[in-house]
């Protein structure tokens, strides 16, 4: 009897964790707010990424630590992660900043696929990063957009 007992609470322990998986979240909308130039080393070049984080959901969001890739023309440009660990509160937002880092050869391979000749006008990027928070808090954000890069004025 003693045996059934535990095994039972470990049942119900389980059941319940397992219920915690299918309460759902409004996805977070993540947008790049702005990037600052900071010191790298070597051929890298480093900037903070400030990010936008709006929580559409009743309920704050705790993380722990933050990791992000940023494409550029649907190749890979920037990686960042930063330990830090905050709150966005239930219909809140928060500017959150991610150093990230631009290896000399993305540079280059971005160069590379965008002097094929023809003008640049819209280059597509993608954003795509999780905020930590646990086995169950973890949260996945991602963007996607064009950036319109005018073209230069002909002066006579």
């Amino acid at each position: 009897m003693r045996a059934i007992i535990p095994a039972a609470l470990l049942l119900a322990l389980s059941l319940l964790a397992g219920c915690v998986g299918f309460v759902q979240h409004d996805p977070l909308q993540v947008d790049l707010a702005g990037m600052e130039p900071i010191h790298g080393e070597g051929m890298e070049m480093r900037f903070n990424l400030k990010l936008r984080v709006q929580n559409p959901n009743e309920s704050a969001i705790h993380y722990s630590g933050i990791a992000l890739e940023l494409d550029l023309n649907d190749l890979p440009l920037a990686s960042g992660v930063s330990s830090q660990d905050g709150t966005v509160e239930g219909f809140g937002e928060k500017l959150i900043e991610v150093p990230v880092t631009i290896s000399a050869f993305s540079v280059l391979r971005q160069t590379w696929n965008l002097t094929g000749g023809s003008p640049i006008q819209n280059v597509p990027y993608a954003l795509r990063g999780k905020l930590g928070g646990g086995f169950w808090g973890t949260r996945r954000f991602s963007d996607a957009g064009v950036l319109s890069i005018p073209e230069p004025v002909d002066t006579p």
